[in-house]
């Protein structure tokens, strides 16, 4: 318990939360923003990788419709903040795609991109954005969420694939790019917001 408590400090400062059943019918666990917002994220970078993006403006305008209106938020303000979180990681992932995608070939030796179930790919790419371009979200705390997203989205096994691979990424991070656990860089989301 003291590990998961640590693991999920960046939400810490976040009171917002919403008790969620989770896909295996267990007892409800507590949902932040954050979240929220990596699930969001991941959703609909699945969608596009599944269905393309012919207009890319109006699949997600529909997107944030079918997300307001599905009930999964406990009020307005932890939809304003998990959207606006996982608008900075839709963003990011697409403009930077390439480069990660390319790390990802590059910590998976044994398994094409494209041969990665859908879902498992656009988890480790939303922790691969956070993990390379927010300094301020602990690595741990990117693995992390993405397993237990993976636990409610994937197969049993998707975990443990996804800690392996993200491991190697976060192993090859440059010393001193991520913010250590419990400090909050300038200008954070969490800053700005509050």
């Amino acid at each position: 318990m003291n590990e998961q408590n640590e693991i999920t400090e960046d939400h810490a400062d976040t009171p917002e939360k919403n008790l969620a059943e989770t896909s295996h019918g267990t007892a409800a666990v507590p949902k932040l923003f954050k979240r929220f917002g990596r699930e969001l994220a991941m959703q609909f970078l699945f969608q596009c990788d599944v269905a393309g993006m012919d207009d890319f403006a109006e699949s997600l305008e529909n997107f944030w419709t079918q997300a307001e209106l599905s009930g999964e938020f406990p009020d307005a303000k932890t939809y304003r903040k998990a959207r606006a979180y996982a608008e900075k990681i839709i963003a990011g992932v697409c403009e930077h795609e390439a480069d990660i995608d390319q790390i990802i070939s590059d910590a998976s030796s044994h398994w094409e991109i494209s041969r990665m179930p859908v879902v498992d790919r656009n988890i480790i790419r939303v922790a691969v954005f956070e993990l390379h371009y927010c300094p301020d979200i602990p690595a741990l705390v990117s693995i992390n969420e993405a397993i237990e997203i993976a636990k409610d989205y994937s197969s049993d096994k998707s975990g443990i694939f996804i800690n392996g691979l993200l491991n190697a990424v976060k192993d090859k991070l440059p010393p001193h790019s991520k913010i250590p656990a419990g400090k909050k860089a300038a200008g954070s989301l969490e800053e700005e917001e509050n």
